[in-house]
């Protein structure tokens, strides 16, 4: 059977014992240890459809991986099938018309390149490894969601390929149902092998990260939280707990000790950016700084190399509409316990132009909410799993009655099945017809699952 389904794709198809199949396996969190019977390698939409027959004709789970970021290991599954939309990593930009299409498989970096050689940007990631499919499947968040909306917000049109094995194209105008939902709603509706989107003039920013002494974090974030509400939208960046890495403009002494910092992204007019940049030194001291102007693909490339494949991942996640004074507390109490430099905690603001968008027009439900929190613990060691989970799961505890009942599905784990309608409030039964329409079987299940 896996010879006829060779004989159906371009892309190359791994099966144990193959060469290749080991890495073609793994998935960044190597959480996830998992030896699937067959990983397609899809170079085009043929594929993804032979794929999905060959799962469905032989009752094989199907799992679907775009940039291979899933925390909760949705790009694998054992003894299935891994429909791997790696081989389509192609971006082609429309500079007249100021659009950009990837393929299911590109990444915010391949997007970025070939964007930024125009002028040109959309709301992307933190990180560029990050699949430029699955980020925006979820909603989108980055450095240019103030200024124009999530990521899912400037999307035009999508390719998809459907449980049945249709090619449908979603859009405003066609399968406008299944475009609602794609735009938020994650992986539940079909395999998306090509994302057509809106892009603005965005070239160089001025930004980069501050480090401010744990001791001021309270200042810290209450200056951001008050600075952010009404600041120019093109003002971007976050607030986030971190370990000192061993870079070269934080002094010697205090690598590997744990600080507030702010990551600022000002995407207007050069000529303002250090005096909107400056504005989060008047909240405390610095500590350290890299800040200047930089082409945006650097910014968003940045911490790549904190996010390495194979670190063990756990993570959680609340939306927040007030950042209150016994939210922040909560995370001074938990932050100075991150439990390797690769771990993080990101208080994402999703105003601005996010909010310019109604709760219903797409799947993406939390359009009141001000801020989205990522508890990401990340570190290399098995060994400290237990130790680190417990780490996210106690500050999860401790933050969460500050917050928001649903969270960001993106930065969900594998244990927040339970949370799936929150995630979506009045959206959540739409969201049911739409799949209910499109996978009533729920060949689409290994996601953050609306089960039809």
């Amino acid at each position: 059977m896996i010879d006829d389904l060779r004989e159906r794709t371009r892309g190359q198809v791994f099966a144990a014992g193959d060469e290749g199949y080991d890495a073609a396996r793994r998935v960044n969190n190597w959480m996830h240890d998992k030896h699937p019977r067959v990983i397609v390698r899809c170079e085009n939409a043929g594929d993804v459809m032979a794929a999905i027959d060959y799962a469905r004709r032989n009752e094989l789970e199907l799992a679907v991986r775009g940039g291979g970021h899933s925390v909760p290991g949705f790009g694998t599954v054992e003894d299935g099938v891994v429909v791997d939309l790696s081989g389509m990593r192609n971006v082609r930009v429309d500079p007249v018309n100021r659009t950009a299409r990837a393929g299911g498989g590109a990444t915010w970096g391949d997007f970025n390149a070939a964007t930024h050689a125009f002028g040109l940007a959309t709301t992307g990631g933190i990180i560029s490894t990050t699949g430029v499919g699955g980020l925006t499947l979820g909603g989108g968040i980055g450095y240019l969601a103030r200024g124009l909306g999530l990521s899912c917000d400037n999307l035009v049109s999508a390719d998809v390929v459907t449980a049945d094995g249709k090619f449908l194209i979603a859009s405003e105008k066609e399968n406008d149902d299944l475009f609602w939902a794609l735009r938020g709603g994650g992986g539940n509706f079909g395999v998306v092998t090509a994302l057509e989107f809106r892009l603005a003039p965005v070239s160089t920013i001025y930004g980069g990260p501050m480090f401010f002494e744990m001791s001021d974090a309270v200042a810290v974030l209450s200056g951001f939280r008050e600075l952010i509400k009404d600041a120019p939208e093109q003002l971007g960046g976050f607030p986030a707990f971190q370990i000192a890495p061993p870079l070269p403009f934080i002094p010697e002494n205090r690598h590997g000790e744990p600080f507030v910092a702010i990551v600022g992204c000002w995407a207007g007019d050069l000529d303002e950016g250090e005096t909107q940049i400056s504005k989060f030194r008047e909240f405390a001291p610095v500590m350290a700084e890299h800040v200047g102007p930089m082409p945006y693909p650097a910014l968003n490339s940045a911490f790549d190399a904190l996010v390495p494949p194979g670190l063990q991942h756990y993570w959680k996640a609340n939306f927040v509409t007030e950042l209150t004074d016994e939210a922040i507390q909560a995370h001074v109490r938990h932050a100075p316990g991150l439990p390797a430099v690769n771990s993080t905690v990101h208080i994402y603001p999703i105003n601005g132009a996010c909010h310019r968008v109604t709760s219903d027009a797409t799947a993406f439900a939390y359009r009141d909410a001000n801020f989205a929190t990522v508890i990401a613990g990340m570190w290399p060691d098995p060994a400290d799993n237990e130790a680190g989970t417990e780490w996210v799961r106690s500050y999860y505890d401790d933050v969460a009655p500050h917050s928001e009942a649903g969270g960001y599905i993106n930065f969900m784990a594998d244990d927040d099945q339970g949370r799936i309608r929150e995630n979506y409030r009045q959206n959540y039964d739409r969201l049911a017809e739409v799949k209910r329409k499109y996978d009533p079987d729920n060949v689409f299940h290994l996601n953050q699952n609306i089960a039809p």
